[in-house]
């Protein structure tokens, strides 16, 4: 707008500002709970969306925080509310946090359409917190800042700095193969997780709060400080004022996100040797939005973004020492050349104007643009008769030499029969095999669980074999490595070619040339594909029926289908 709006203007006004019965009640609940008229009439009522829960270590000081977004708030003459949502705890909610994200993002519109709510401050982080909450906010369309949890502090071990995830799969293969033992293993444990705040290497959390700052829906230089530094609750107080001066500027998400908006969030997420799930996120994000956004657009992106941060697994260090090496407004800065600088964020400037006095203080946490970490991001998207709409691998943190690799599938029906049969002496398996995991995805699993990152077998572990090339229909921790081609779209579960996959069949990866291709005759596929039969649905009610009857494939972002089309619903009536 080229003006302030005015208080009749507000949403909130038609709960609080009219004259009659309904108003009388909505002002008198409010006294209700200690406020008085001056406090909350005639000023932005913000929502503050708080994921918050004793299970989610990633939030758990998102109490504190809250409290320092209300303190913005109030300093800027609004009137905060938090509500609490559903807390989507990656180390404990199972099966998969993916099943709920569309739960999560379901009940952040609804909090926001429901309620007398004129400006949102979404507290997010840990892995599907962020999509779910923005696709939710993307949909209801109010002015809107994203808080996010940022990092915990590095781990240590023995002199050791660790990071979490990428070096559980480490130590947990090393343990397997009996290099180290069961004291060490313990002390791995006790160290590794030191503060709150979400994982500290480049896994979905950081990837994804980096997007988010990127697309321009967080305060700039606010994705990467340490949950435990204090600049992370001053960050959480401007937010709280920035976004009641939103509400009068009435920013809106929509004013924001363009296609130029997500071209930057892929480069930044491909820079930066992001997540894979940073792929299926942004699409649903994006589509919630009108935005098209395709697999074929991050491979095009990929071929001309180089890998600038040197963060694990793709890289050395971790996000602690990314951020005070210049965080992600210094990596944008190396990147200016890739990004459209004159687009708006939430800060009211633009991104040129929000990258002003950034700088780089240490050229191997944040490599120079001349001399990357790669030449070529670490993420490519291939296609073929496996996967005729796509799946994603992330090379750069694969062993080049499996990059090309022609090998026999060895087929593992679901994870309970991986688990069961992997470590057998007998198995027939070498390191040229190419394990295939399929039922375990959207549907199939159910939730696309992380279960990628197929564990190599104990008996090739003890030869030193440490990757394998591994196909499946699921996701991958983002802070997994490994030769893992993960999303295989269509999923064996809906009837993909994953589906019809045998024992012994060869299977050729030709990453260079973005192939995956399934070395059997048409017409052999053809009298498997007439053969099967369609799996029964994990659920029969409750919203796991909703789920399996409504989600859509990884290439177009596991959304709802309702949810992802149509117009908005109506304001509700103040009846």
């Amino acid at each position: 707008m080229d003006r302030e709006r005015t208080p009749e203007e507000l949403r909130s006004h038609r709960w609080y500002g009219v004259r009659d019965l309904r108003s009388f009640g909505h002002r008198s609940r409010t006294k209700q709970m200690g406020y008085a008229d001056e406090e909350y009439r005639g000023k932005p009522v913000i929502g503050i969306i708080n994921t918050w829960s004793d299970i989610n270590p990633c939030h758990a000081h998102f109490r504190e925080r809250a409290e320092e977004v209300k303190r913005g708030v109030w300093q800027a003459g609004g009137f905060p509310v938090e509500m609490p949502a559903m807390s989507l705890s990656e180390p404990f909610q199972k099966p998969s946090t993916m099943l709920y994200r569309n739960l999560l993002a379901m009940e952040t519109e609804e909090l926001l359409r429901s309620y007398p709510v004129d400006g949102a401050v979404l507290l997010g982080g840990c892995d599907k917190t962020t999509p779910a909450m923005l696709m939710g906010a993307i949909s209801m369309d109010l002015p809107t800042v994203f808080v996010p949890a940022g990092p915990m502090l590095r781990g240590n071990w023995r002199g050791h700095t660790l990071g979490s995830g990428s070096d559980v799969w480490k130590y947990w293969d090393e343990k397997r193969a009996g290099t180290i033992d069961e004291r060490a293993w313990k002390e791995i444990e006790d160290g590794i997780a030191r503060s709150p705040g979400h994982c500290m290497t480049m896994g979905t959390a950081s990837t994804m709060t980096a997007a988010t700052e990127a697309l321009g829906m967080s305060l700039s230089g606010s994705s990467s400080i340490p949950a435990a530094d204090s600049n992370h609750p001053r960050m959480a107080s401007t937010s709280g004022r920035r976004i009641v001066e939103m509400v009068w500027e009435d920013l809106k998400p929509s004013d924001i996100l363009d296609r130029r908006a997500y071209d930057d969030a892929v480069t930044a997420v491909l820079a930066l040797g992001g997540s894979t799930n940073a792929v299926i996120h942004l699409i649903a994000i994006a589509r919630r939005g009108g935005i098209p956004l395709d697999l074929d657009r991050f491979d095009t992106l990929s071929r001309s973004v180089p890998v600038l941060a040197n963060i694990r697994p793709s890289g050395e260090y971790l996000m602690e020492d990314f951020y005070y090496a210049g965080g992600l407004r210094g990596l944008l800065l190396r990147l200016q050349g890739h990004l459209n600088l004159d687009r708006p964020t939430v800060g009211g400037r633009t991104l040129e104007q929000d990258l002003e006095g950034a700088e780089v203080y240490d050229d191997r946490v944040i490599r120079p643009a001349e001399d990357p970490l790669q030449r070529e991001a670490g993420l490519a998207v291939l296609r073929g008769n496996l996967a005729p709409d796509g799946c994603v691998i992330k090379h750069s943190a694969a062993d080049p030499s499996l990059l090309e690799h022609t090998g026999p599938a060895l087929v593992f029906d679901g994870y309970d029969e991986l688990e069961r049969l992997i470590n057998d002496p007998t198995l027939d398996v070498d390191e040229n095999s190419v394990l295939v995991l399929r039922g375990a995805g959207p549907l199939g699993a159910p939730g696309m669980p992380e279960w990628g990152m197929l564990p190599i077998p104990e008996k090739l572990l003890e030869k030193g074999v440490r990757d394998m090339v591994r196909i499946s229909d699921a996701r991958m921790s983002g802070t997994a490595y490994g030769t893992c081609i993960l999303h295989v779209a269509p999923e064996a579960h809906a009837g993909g070619t994953l589906a019809l996959v045998r024992d012994g069949d060869l299977i050729e990866l030709d990453v260079p040339n973005r192939r995956l291709e399934l070395r059997v005759s048409e017409q052999e596929l053809g009298r498997r594909r007439a053969a099967w039969k369609a799996p029964k649905p994990h659920y029969e009610r409750s919203y796991g029926a909703l789920y399996s009857r409504h989600v859509t494939q990884a290439n177009e972002g596991c959304d709802f289908d309702f949810l992802a089309d149509g117009p908005a619903p109506e304001e509700p009536a103040i009846h």
